[in-house]
């Protein structure tokens, strides 16, 4: 007896399971698939978090974001430029030379970094999440309502949808 299903269905049919467990449903799955395709390679957040204290030329970037080469550098700039995350402003004509500084749509990646961050800080071996300045607990994030101006709770996530 042979089965017709691949190992890509079975895949993709327990990838849909996590997905819906996990409170996504099939748009927000696409908007998470629109937002990694536009900032989920592995330099893309980091280029992006150097730029949250500030405008930054390309040496700069170069030196805050260890590792990255030049040629991959200059990509994922043009392709943050084009995606309207950055604005790079040209500060030399000959030879051309720009300075780079986070958008409006790019300054609200910062909020989506900072709870990045935290996770990757917990999951770090001896490492701990962002924690409160005043009295030293750990944070946690919520989801607000501005409009009804309250917190969102925990039994009512079913009806929380993601744009």
């Amino acid at each position: 007896m042979t089965s017709d299903r691949t190992a890509t269905d079975e895949a993709t049919e327990t990838e849909t399971e996590t997905t819906q467990r996990a409170g996504f449903d099939e748009s927000s799955r696409s908007a998470l698939a629109d937002a990694l395709a536009t900032v989920g390679d592995r330099w893309t957040l980091l280029v992006i978090a150097a730029l949250l204290d500030g405008p930054k030329r390309f040496g700069d970037l170069q030196t805050e974001v260890p590792g990255i080469a030049p040629n991959v550098l200059t990509q994922r700039l043009r392709q943050l430029e084009r995606n309207a995350l950055i604005i790079a402003r040209p500060y030399s004509e000959r030879p051309p030379r720009f300075v780079y500084e986070l958008s409006a749509a790019g300054q609200e990646l910062a909020g989506a970094l900072r709870l990045l961050a935290g996770w990757g800080a917990r999951d770090a071996e001896g490492g701990t999440g962002p924690r409160h300045a005043l009295c030293g607990t750990p944070m946690e994030a919520r989801w607000w309502c501005p409009t009804c101006e309250r917190t969102v709770a925990d039994e009512e996530d079913e009806e929380l949808h993601f744009a």
